[in-house]
């Protein structure tokens, strides 16, 4: 299943969006990634989502349409509204974001390629905002009528100083740390069967020391991760 599998991180590329809003439309039309065999996928943090309005929305509306991908998962959705708004300029494609009060997290997909069979939030509790700053995002969802898969969609606590202290509970790589460890006793127990990708703003980096790597709990089970 796995090689059916294509994924891309656009990395908060709309800060420049008020930079360049006079550029022509054409500047976009070498953008390509979609196939038509592979389900193609991405994690984008739209950073504060619109930060200029409406030049905003339609420069998103156009890497989207450009880019084919079948399912974008989406972080910082600052404005609800102004995201529905995005969602109805885009042709064949459909999205929804969560309730969180505070940079939604939510999804893009391609209506023609994808069905959204259930969306969820994990670690809902007042007691999960240490490591969880937003309620992962989880949609479950078949790909050309064939393939199931699972998407949980991220957003970690950022910055830190790239050691991991255990004994600082409000450390922000303890905080990442903690939440890799509570998704992945989820997957493990709900989702052991299913094909699932883990993707988002993770904000940290898997090439760290093992007992700096807020991923090592991944990356010490290589029979069911990679």
């Amino acid at each position: 299943m796995t090689s059916i599998i294509r994924a891309a991180c656009l990395c908060c590329c709309l800060c420049f969006i008020g930079l360049i809003s006079n550029a022509q439309s054409n500047d976009l039309i070498d953008l390509e990634f979609g196939t038509l065999d592979n389900f193609d996928v991405a994690t984008w943090n739209i950073r504060f989502f619109p930060t200029n309005g409406q030049t905003t929305i339609d420069y998103v509306a156009e890497i989207i349409e450009e880019l084919e991908l079948d399912v974008i998962a989406i972080q910082e959705i600052d404005d609800s509204d102004e995201f529905d708004q995005l969602l109805s300029q885009l042709q064949g494609y459909d999205g929804f974001y969560d309730d969180n009060e505070f940079l939604k997290l939510g999804y893009i997909y391609n209506i023609q390629s994808v069905t959204v069979n259930d969306q969820y939030q994990l670690y809902e509790g007042s007691s999960f905002g240490n490591p969880f700053p937003r309620r992962p995002l989880v949609v479950e969802l078949t790909f050309m009528e064939e393939h199931d898969f699972v998407l949980i969609n991220n957003h970690f606590k950022c910055c830190g100083n790239t050691i991991l202290d255990e004994n600082n509970f409000w450390d922000e790589e303890t905080r990442r740390a903690y939440a890799s460890s509570l998704l992945k006793d989820y997957i493990d127990f709900y989702l052991s069967d299913e094909n699932v990708i883990m993707l988002g703003d993770l904000n940290d980096l898997l090439t760290d020391p093992p007992q700096n790597n807020v991923f090592q709990v991944y990356l010490d089970d290589p029979a069911n991760y990679r």
